[in-house]
C-alpha cells in the first residue's frame, strides 16, 4: 500500500492510503506553521483517480496577523496595523509576508512590470497607484511574473484585472478593487520610494505581513512566541 498527501481547497491536506481494493482516507489535516493540525478522522471509498495537486494554499507558512499583534503590539518592536476593510484578497495565497519593495505610479505600469520580472527573493511588492479606480495596474501576466520570479505577494493601492486567473496563482495579491481596462504605458513610475496609504507607511526593507484580517508592518522581522495560540 502507498500513502499520499493530497492538497485540497481551504488549506487542507488529505492523507490518502491506497491499497489494492480501496482508497482509505484516514485523516484530514490543516497545515499550520511548524506542523499539521489534525482536523477530523474518517475513511471513504473512491473510484476516481487520485491526482497530486500543486495548490497554492500550502506554498508558504506566514504567521497570522492577529497572533503577531498579540505578541508584538505592546513590545518595543514598532508595528503599524491596517484592517482588511480597504483591500480585498485576489491571489491564490491569502497569507504572505516578506521584505517590502515599492513602486509609485499612476495609471501607468511599466515599472511594475520591470520590477516583477526581477528576482523577488521572497519580497512583497507594494504598488502605490494613487488609489485610482479608472484602470487596472496589475493583470494576470504581471501576477504570473511575480509567481515565477519568487515574489511572495503584491499589495496594490489601486485596481487589478484578470482576477479570476490571479486567484489560481501561487502568489498573494491585495488590491482595492478590479477594473477591466488596462493601464497606460505613458510613464515608467518610480521604484523604491517610501509610500503611504491606508494609514500605513511602506518603507523598502521593512517587513509586511498580510492575511484575511489585514496588514501588519514592522521595521524588523517578527516571530511568534512559542506559547502563542495556534
Amino acid at each position: 500500500e502507498v500513502q499520499l498527501l493530497r492538497l485540497l481547497p481551504r488549506e487542507q491536506i488529505m492523507l490518502v492510503t491506497i491499497s489494492r481494493s480501496k482508497i482509505i482516507v484516514p485523516v484530514l489535516l490543516k497545515p499550520r506553521c511548524g506542523g499539521l493540525l489534525l482536523s477530523s478522522n474518517y475513511s471513504a471509498r473512491y473510484s476516481h483517480q487520485i491526482k497530486m495537486s500543486t495548490s497554492a494554499s500550502t506554498s508558504s507558512c506566514s504567521p497570522a496577523t492577529a497572533d503577531l499583534c498579540d505578541d508584538h503590539v505592546t513590545s518595543p518592536t514598532r508595528l503599524s496595523v491596517m484592517g482588511s476593510g480597504e483591500f480585498r484578497d485576489y491571489g491564490g495565497v491569502k497569507s504572505f509576508h516578506g521584505k517590502i519593495e515599492t513602486v509609485r505610479c499612476f495609471e501607468s505600469n511599466p515599472m511594475v512590470r520591470k520590477t516583477l520580472m526581477e528576482p523577488g527573493n521572497g519580497r512583497v511588492l507594494v504598488v502605490d497607484g494613487g488609489g485610482s479606480n479608472r484602470v487596472a495596474i496589475l493583470g494576470d501576466m504581471l501576477a504570473k511574473f511575480a509567481q515565477d520570479n519568487g515574489w511572495k505577494g503584491i499589495v496594490v493601492n489601486g485596481c487589478i484585472r484578470d482576477s479570476k486567473v490571479i486567484g489560481t496563482l501561487n502568489v498573494g495579491v491585495k488590491a482595492r478593487g478590479t477594473h477591466p481596462l488596462k493601464s497606460a504605458k505613458t510613464h515608467m513610475g518610480e521604484k523604491g520610494p517610501t509610500v503611504a496609504f491606508g494609514g500605513l507607511e511602506f518603507v523598502p526593507g521593512h517587513w509586511l505581513y498580510a492575511d484575511e484580517d489585514g496588514i501588519v508592518i514592522s521595521e524588523q522581522e517578527l516571530t511568534l512566541d512559542s506559547n502563542s495560540k495556534l
